[in-house]
């Protein structure tokens, strides 16, 4: 059975789910909240990136789809605004600790909304071969960006 876009963008929340709940686990200036919140931040940018081009730049080619990708592509501006903030933040400050809780907070109401209401929409008004080239574009773009 072939992966779908939707299943493959999946995979990746997942990925951030688990690298987003150990991030709020960490403990002051360690080494390795430093190296989490360094995978933390280049998983985020990457998935973005690939996904705006692989799925919401084609959403906003229908009207009916065009709202909920702008909505969801403002919310990776504010992820990005937040990620700002906790490199503007020194790793042993307790604001650190908060900011990466309110991180995890906003990318896990991100992730449960495109799961639960985005592919949904998107899966109505996509072409079947569209979402397995728009796929194979997430794909790249992911290896692009992983670089």
């Amino acid at each position: 059975m072939t992966v779908t876009l939707f299943e493959a963008l999946r995979e990746d929340h997942d990925t951030q789910r688990t690298l987003l709940d150990l991030l709020v686990r960490t403990e002051g200036a360690s080494e390795g909240r430093e190296e989490l919140f360094g995978k933390v931040k280049s998983e985020l940018q990457s998935h973005a990136a690939a996904e705006e081009r692989a799925l919401y730049i084609p959403m906003m080619e229908h009207d009916a789809t065009q709202e909920k990708a702008r909505h969801s592509v403002a919310e990776h501006h504010e992820i990005d605004e937040l990620i700002e903030t906790l490199e503007a933040t020194d790793y042993s400050s307790p604001s650190w600790l908060s900011h990466a809780k309110q991180l995890q907070h906003l990318v896990t109401h991100h992730l449960d909304e495109e799961e639960h209401e985005v592919f949904q929409l998107a899966g109505r008004y996509l072409e079947e071969e569209q979402k397995q080239q728009l796929k194979d574009v997430y794909r790249h773009e992911m290896e692009e960006h992983r670089q």
